[in-house]
């Protein structure tokens, strides 16, 4: 009897000292995630708030656009949409545009998805719904130090999403009261935005050659079959040259293969 009662006890105990962990895990990740989102929302609600006054200014209505934040949210495609519709170019030409400039989340999807064993598939697919820029940073270097959990990637999420619309909110509601965006270069915001984003990857192999047939064939679409093209034939241009240049040789493959 007291044999049956030990063993029974030896049972329930650890049972409750892992509940206990994971209570205390998921606290710890929620806390992470918030301290290291928190330095991002102080650039992301200017950024944000600008959008929304430019998405007023350019002719949607408040729903208008506090929808498409709420379906798309995708910083960079929101602007080049709303810089396409102002041109009067066709919608398959927005989407086309849209899906070219946010190419690169397929190759974060992919990376990413890695390291989310932790995730159950509804969870995967509301994680790479949120997944931005900031947040495939994070969460790779949080997933290469202590591992990538959802406690962690949610929280850091929300804080991103909920800021993102909270801030357009303003701008769509207060940026009427700048009669023109534009004589304060508000419209640069996304060029500036993107020469950030490249420059971030200057460290990278191969940087200056895709950077220049990219652009090179950006320039050459441009002049030849007009916008919204030089988008798409200039990231596909980059995405191609980098591909091209990342294969190994092949005798470095194969002296890899027998060291193996």
């Amino acid at each position: 009897m007291s044999d049956k009662t030990y063993a029974s006890e030896t049972i329930i105990v650890p049972d409750r000292t892992l509940a206990v962990n994971s209570k205390t895990n998921m606290a710890s990740d929620i806390k992470d995630g918030i301290k290291d989102v928190s330095p991002i929302l102080f650039a992301i609600v200017p950024f944000a708030a600008v959008f929304g006054a430019v998405a007023i200014e350019s002719g949607l209505s408040f729903g208008e656009t506090m929808l498409t934040s709420l379906s798309i949210y995708a910083a960079a495609s929101q602007y080049v949409m709303i810089d396409l519709m102002g041109q009067n170019v066709p919608a398959w030409s927005i989407v086309l545009a849209v899906f070219a400039v946010n190419f690169r989340h397929v190759l974060y999807s992919a990376s990413i998805g890695r390291t989310m064993g932790a995730f159950s598939p509804l969870q995967k697919a509301l994680a790479f719904f949120l997944l931005v820029d900031p947040q495939f940073a994070s969460s790779e270097s949080r997933a290469a130090k202590s591992g990538l959990r959802p406690a962690y990637y949610f929280a850091y999420a929300a804080m991103i999403y909920s800021t993102w619309l909270a801030a357009n909110c303003i701008g769509a509601l207060f940026g009427s009261l700048i009669e023109s965006p534009y004589d304060y270069g508000l419209d640069f915001i996304l060029p500036l935005y993107f020469t950030g984003l490249v420059a971030g990857f200057h460290k990278r192999p191969n940087f200056i050659p895709v950077l220049a047939i990219s652009a090179s064939i950006s320039l050459l679409a441009w002049f030849t079959v007009g916008s919204p093209w030089h988008i798409t034939l200039g990231g596909i241009a980059g995405l191609i040259t980098a591909a091209a240049l990342s294969k190994p040789a092949k005798g470095n493959t194969k002296e890899e293969t027998a060291n193996a």
